[in-house]
């Protein structure tokens, strides 16, 4: 893979494809996301469907914020699924971006649309007040320190309406990585639940401004019914997890 940088200085991404599937890459050994072509909405990584787990304790957003674009599958699969939500996408890469229609990102439309720019200050800003906030953005050397600062976290906490849930994408390698997870703690005040990726080395943290994570939940079936039943298949084991999860951080 050529290690060739785009004007913003990262490596420029590259896409593959194979008979089933198409993939985006920053580097030769890390896949960033995955499109199946035979279902270009389905969230083909675990860990997209583990960061959906939002759900169980945001069941009804109307605004979701994502930082970070990649290929696109949490946007395309919020677009579809959460016909009630409006999807606003903070991409800093114009090389990503550019790549949105082989990856099949809607366009931009009253319910959904990417913007081009610094994920960080988007946050610092304010501009919506989201009910969930995914945060998935990497370049080829992992996640940008803009992205997982103190005063990022801080930031996000503000941002979020009351009720509101952010999930964010980790890399268990980073050799920052028990620090990221506590700065979560002390901006979200330790409304925070951790979950693993058995499949690969990715961690996401699920952080609440408000008592979600001690209040009653909305529960697994329930979540189930409330969606397409497509989306609810594919989410249906991601549910039982955080489920799970927050019922041992409750007896804990």
């Amino acid at each position: 893979m050529s290690d060739a940088r785009n004007p913003g200085g990262n490596a420029r991404p590259v896409v593959r494809e194979t008979s089933t599937s198409r993939t985006l890459h920053f580097s030769a050994v890390t896949i960033q996301s995955r499109m199946d072509l035979a279902d270009p909405d389905a969230l083909a990584l675990k860990y997209t469907r583990t960061m959906m787990g939002f759900l169980l304790l945001q069941p009804a957003p109307r605004l979701v914020t994502m930082i970070g674009l990649g290929g696109g599958s949490l946007a395309k699969f919020c677009h579809r699924y959460l016909p009630a939500a409006r999807v606003e996408v903070v991409e800093i890469d114009a090389a990503v971006i550019a790549l949105r229609d082989a990856f099949l990102v809607p366009p931009d439309g009253p319910r959904f649309r990417v913007i081009h720019g610094d994920g960080a200050q988007h946050v610092r800003r304010r501009a919506t007040r989201p009910d969930a906030l995914l945060v998935d953005g990497f370049d080829d050397e992992g996640q940008p320190a803009r992205l997982c600062s103190q005063r990022f976290y801080d930031h996000c906490y503000s941002m979020l309406n009351t009720g509101g849930v952010m999930a964010v994408n980790l890399h268990q390698g980073d050799h920052e990585y028990d620090e990221h997870i506590d700065r979560i703690h002390r901006s979200f005040h330790d409304a925070v639940l951790v979950i693993d990726d058995d499949e690969s080395s990715n961690s996401v943290v699920l952080a609440c401004r408000g008592p979600a994570l001690e209040a009653p939940v909305r529960g697994v079936e329930r979540c189930i019914r409330a969606l397409d039943p497509v989306a609810a298949t594919q989410l249906a084991e991601t549910f039982e997890t955080v489920g799970r999860a927050i019922e041992e951080r409750r007896n804990a």
